[in-house]
């Protein structure tokens, strides 16, 4: 799978995030340019999601690649 790249307003991403899983934090949600992996990471490991799932997501609903 291609790398994921997130590009456009983090902050209405991470609104959209918070929405789906509630459970996230900001804190979770922090994002460093570079560090995508990290992100899906935290994401998947406080949801209990698989990457596939995570991925596909923060693709469909934040504008990322």
């Amino acid at each position: 799978m291609n790398k994921l790249t997130i590009k456009g307003d983090w902050n209405i991403a991470k609104g959209k995030l918070k929405q789906k899983w509630a459970q996230l934090t900001d804190d979770d949600l922090q994002y460093v340019q570079g560090k995508e992996d990290e992100l899906l990471g935290r994401i998947q490991k406080r949801t209990g999601e698989t990457r596939e799932n995570v991925e596909k997501y923060v693709r469909d609903t934040c504008g990322c690649h």
